[in-house]
């Protein structure tokens, strides 16, 4: 949202345009605070950072509303407040949770939003959810304009597809105590909001062997 101060304020109109620019710089903090901590070795200028969030959206979802749906295009989405799940369904029809995606993350179906084909995953606010939202025609403006998002945009995507590389290994070489043990120790707070459920279909067993293997931990 951006308000113009055109009445009762004496002066030029670009004392109308800087007070803009400050309100749009307040409402949009933690998307350009995320943004300069992940090009920390590129000095950013302020008209930078604000030309970047000025082509995000603010957006609130309610729990359990979805970002995402099967069959429409993915957006690009800085989670600043909630939490967010992506899955799909297996050829039985039973659904898969395929990833978690915590605050201060960046979420998309891959595949959807490059390619712009129908996605074939879902994205669901599984807590209340404040994000900024983009679209590849708008991020593909910045990349080849604004050079410092050149920069963020390659680490988001090298930090997202580690983490996927990561947990497809793991599905293969990892049991599934130590891909427990690993979800506890880098995402503990997944417990608190996820469902027991979607966490086994996320870990690739299921429910009883979850709450067995819960058990053995709290024994430990």
């Amino acid at each position: 949202m951006v308000i113009y101060f055109t009445h009762g304020i004496p002066g030029p109109i670009s004392y109308t345009i800087k007070i803009s620019i400050y309100i749009v710089q307040m409402e949009k903090e933690q998307l350009i605070n995320f943004i300069k901590k992940n090009i920390p070795n590129i000095s950013v200028t302020q008209n930078g950072l604000d030309t970047i969030a000025s082509h995000f959206e603010e957006l609130e979802f309610k729990k359990n509303e979805y970002l995402l749906k099967q069959g429409k295009i993915s957006g690009y989405y800085y989670i600043a407040e909630g939490f967010v799940r992506a899955f799909t369904f297996d050829i039985n029809g039973d659904e898969i949770t395929t990833f978690f995606y915590p605050k201060e993350r960046v979420a998309f179906e891959a595949s959807s939003f490059f390619l712009h084909q129908p996605s074939t995953e879902y994205l669901q606010a599984i807590t209340d959810c404040k994000v900024y939202a983009t679209s590849f025609e708008k991020l593909n403006l910045l990349f080849h304009s604004v050079p410092e998002f050149r920069e963020f945009a390659r680490a988001m995507l090298v930090k997202e597809f580690v983490a996927y590389k990561q947990r497809t290994l793991s599905m293969i070489n990892k049991s599934a105590e130590e891909r427990y043990a690993n979800l506890v120790g880098d995402s503990n707070e997944i417990f608190k909001y996820a469902q027991l459920k979607h966490i086994a279909s996320y870990l690739g067993i299921t429910d009883t062997s979850l709450s067995r293997i819960r058990k053995e931990f709290a024994k430990k």
